[in-house]
């Protein structure tokens, strides 16, 4: 199936909180519906708790590394990430920021803002940030908040995709479906 999508996605966060893992499932849901893709990935310390990022790229592109300023996305994992890794969003583009108070961001961006660490605490389960987040995001691009229309996938293709990898993992399978609908499910203020 050919498609009209062409985006790049910066998903960042620290070691242990699933940016990798996220970064797949976007993947693996584009390779479903046929489109190119590319992912790449650095790692600060290469450890829990070290600075990871991923760049992902949907469409025809010629090399899977994001430049400065070329981003229509970023998926910050931890409010950090913000300062961090801000820089590769273009003008107009979105930030969907794990954050419990709204922060300042560069004037040519949207910001999109979610408590995901009270959620995953409240869940019981505070390694479901990275769902959460995901959900969040996908469910504030369907809803037309980032301007040029939705991502390449949807809340179901995610939910196929886990359904998927997880197979034969019940409780995991669970964890995470309820993880990405909680994400889905949030409001934000820009």
């Amino acid at each position: 199936m050919q498609s009209k999508s062409h985006y790049q996605i910066v998903i960042s966060g620290v070691g242990g909180q699933g940016v990798l893992f996220i970064t797949r499932l976007l993947a693996e849901a584009a390779i479903e519906k046929g489109l190119p893709v590319f992912t790449s990935e650095t790692h600060g310390m290469a450890q829990r708790g070290g600075t990871v990022i991923s760049h992902l790229k949907v469409g025809e592109f010629a090399s899977p590394l994001i430049s400065p300023g070329q981003a229509d996305g970023l998926i910050a994992l931890k409010a950090e990430s913000l300062d961090q890794h801000g820089g590769y969003l273009k003008p107009g583009g979105w930030a969907a920021v794990n954050v419990p108070a709204p922060l300042t961001m560069p004037a040519a961006a949207t910001p999109f803002y979610l408590d995901a660490d009270r959620l995953a605490r409240e869940m019981d389960n505070p390694r479901s940030v990275n769902l959460i987040m995901l959900g969040f995001t996908l469910s504030s691009a369907q809803r037309g908040g980032f301007g040029h229309g939705s991502l390449h996938c949807s809340l179901n293709d995610i939910e196929a995709v886990l359904e998927n990898r997880l197979k034969g993992k019940t409780n995991r399978l669970q964890s995470s479906l309820r993880a990405l609908k909680a994400g889905a499910d949030s409001t934000t203020a820009t």
